[in-house]
């Protein structure tokens, strides 16, 4: 039995993983959501790394998993406790003392998600709709709206704090549908920072909310059943 920790983007609802982690346990193995004090304003990609470091505690077989901005905490989870792997999921992918402030500019983000944009022909203005509930149930949409949060400022300017990429394996899923990250976008980060390349599912930026079976299977498919 593997146990999948699973790190939310910003914000840092643990709930965006609920679908996830039903299926993971139906699938016999432990699923552990974490919450992140993402809308505190003191508090910034240390404290999210102590919570997720928290979370483990003393488990083993532990399967780190982080969604988009979630990617900056992941490796730094992995250089203070033993991973058995880490999968990164619609993730921002950091350089070593990058920020998540400086990631936009440095990747390109915002050309990449303008150009998909127009060719898809969807706005390029982003809102929530647009981007992130496009391809989510409406119940499920709906009943996203009473876990949102803000993510303060203070994430955005602290840097991931490692010298180098955690040697951990690591694999990195990209929805299809990802409006927010386009697929292609971040196949060639990945590619780029990682050199490694990337495992495709069906879904947008919030693919735990709209396709968790197959992102579940997806996940559990690289540890066995």
């Amino acid at each position: 039995m593997s146990v999948f920790v699973l790190i939310p983007g910003a914000g840092g609802a643990a709930w965006y993983w609920h679908p996830v982690v039903s299926a993971v346990r139906a699938a016999g193995h432990e699923a552990v959501a974490v919450d992140l004090p993402g809308a505190d304003g003191s508090a910034g990609l240390p404290e999210y790394a102590d919570a997720v470091v928290a979370a483990i505690g003393g488990r083993e077989d532990v399967v780190v998993v982080a969604q988009s901005m979630g990617g900056f905490t992941a490796p730094m989870v992995c250089t203070r406790t033993p991973v058995h792997l880490l999968v990164l999921v619609n993730a921002m992918v950091p350089l070593p003392g990058e920020t998540p402030g400086q990631w936009w500019g440095n990747t390109g983000s915002e050309a990449a998600r303008e150009a998909a944009a127009r060719a898809g022909g969807y706005p390029t203005e982003f809102d929530l709709d647009t981007y992130f509930l496009h391809d989510v149930p409406p119940e499920v949409a709906a009943a996203s709206s009473a876990h949102e949060r803000p993510e303060a400022d203070i994430a955005f300017g602290q840097p991931c704090a490692i010298d180098r990429w955690p040697r951990v394996t690591t694999r990195v899923i990209a929805a299809a549908g990802d409006r927010f990250f386009p697929l292609e976008f971040q196949r060639r980060v990945a590619l780029d920072r990682l050199g490694i390349d990337t495992d495709e599912v069906p879904g947008g930026h919030l693919a735990a909310l709209s396709h968790p079976a197959e992102l579940a299977a997806r996940l559990i498919g690289y540890v066995g059943t």
